[in-house]
């Protein structure tokens, strides 16, 4: 089943800054790639699955930029094929449920071998992480199952989970969740399943909740508004001491 997204997913305030990093083609995918001063000295990768404004959409540049300040190497591959939602909703004949439902096929059949493909880039001596948005975040929790390639893995407001929580029952990673308190498609109610499985199961997790903001606050909030720029700013700080924690 293709996961749920809301009205929120779709809407955005872009914010002002200069992108630090490059595009560059990984296993026949585009991907932005943001390094630290020194890329010999990573001290871990992170990979980047956007909300639906894809990789090259400047909000997600720049919180790759942030990371990659931190001396991680990060990448971010652009599911969307060049067609993310802000360059498609305003043609007269868009479909919003088809563009869904192809964006999650391409994603599901891409991302495997695009993360097997920077695994051989950058070698297994590094740790990985995986840190995903809306759309992005089941994409975290596939990669969080037991096969050895992330160490940890972190995901603010996420597309709406499977009814019965089969991916929180085959996580078996860390896992960080940053949430809004307003969220139609990872509402209070759901969040609580989610963390009353995780602490049946106990597994290893942190939540962040964050009160007067909307899903999408991570990304896209208004940097004019107080509360939401500081959310959006300590959900970034909270998530790169979670990846530097389980890349130490």
């Amino acid at each position: 089943m293709t996961p749920q997204l809301s009205e929120h997913c779709f809407t955005a305030v872009s914010h002002s800054g200069t992108p630090v990093g490059h595009q560059e083609e990984i296993a026949n995918v585009q991907t932005y790639v943001s390094e630290p001063a020194n890329p010999s000295e990573s001290r871990g990768i992170i990979l980047y699955f956007s909300d639906v404004f894809g990789p090259f959409f400047l909000n997600n540049q720049l919180i790759m930029d942030y990371y990659a300040s931190h001396g991680f190497t990060v990448l971010g591959l652009d599911y969307f094929f060049g067609e993310p939602i802000h360059e498609c909703m305003n043609k007269p004949d868009f479909d919003r449920p088809a563009w869904i439902e192809k964006a999650f096929s391409n994603a599901n059949t891409h991302i495997r071998p695009w993360a097997d493909a920077v695994v051989k880039k950058y070698g297994s001596g590094l740790k990985y992480c995986a840190v995903g948005f809306c759309f992005g975040g089941p994409h975290v929790l596939n990669l969080a199952k037991n096969d050895g390639l992330i160490v940890c893995g972190a995901i603010a407001h996420p597309a709406t989970p499977s009814e019965d929580l089969a991916e929180i029952d085959e996580c078996t990673v860390p896992m960080l969740f940053s949430c809004a308190e307003t969220d139609q498609t990872f509402p209070k109610e759901t969040r609580r399943k989610v963390e009353d499985r995780l602490v049946e199961q106990n597994k290893t997790y942190h939540f962040q909740i964050f009160s007067g903001v909307k899903h999408g606050f991570a990304v896209r909030c208004d940097p004019n508004v107080e509360n939401e720029r500081w959310a959006k700013e300590e959900c970034q700080r909270g998530m790169i001491a979670w990846f530097k924690r389980f890349t130490a």
